[in-house]
């Protein structure tokens, strides 16, 4: 006969935000080389502000450059909630069961941060 192999569900950890990560590759992963070029491009563009500021810049122009920045940032982070609701909510609602409630409530609470930001 052969050996029973135990098999153990992916683990269930606590983020430092307090939300329950089960261990599934995030929602971003086929997305995370045109995630990661857009964010380096807005490190750029920050590195960009700050050289503007040593240089004693006009303050329109550095509000400018601001301003460019805050909206890249917040279009990284449209794509994120998009993926997150796609990918991590769909998965825990076709699962059913409070897992998919958490996940409503874990976006539901990222939408209203970012609606604040």
């Amino acid at each position: 006969m052969g050996q029973l192999i135990r098999v153990q569900p992916p683990r269930a950890i606590d983020t430092p935000l307090g939300y329950i990560f089960t261990g599934m590759q995030p929602g971003y992963s086929d997305d995370k080389a045109a995630v990661l070029k857009r964010l380096n491009r807005i490190e750029g563009q920050v590195r960009g502000i700050h050289r503007m500021v040593e240089q004693d810049t006009y303050c329109i122009d550095v509000l400018t450059q601001v301003s460019a920045a805050t909206k890249a940032l917040q279009a990284v982070a449209i794509e994120l909630v998009g993926d997150h609701l796609n990918h991590c909510v769909a998965d825990a609602v076709t699962k059913g069961g409070p897992g998919a409630s958490a996940k409503i409530h874990e976006a539901h609470e990222a939408i209203a941060r970012l609606i604040k930001s």
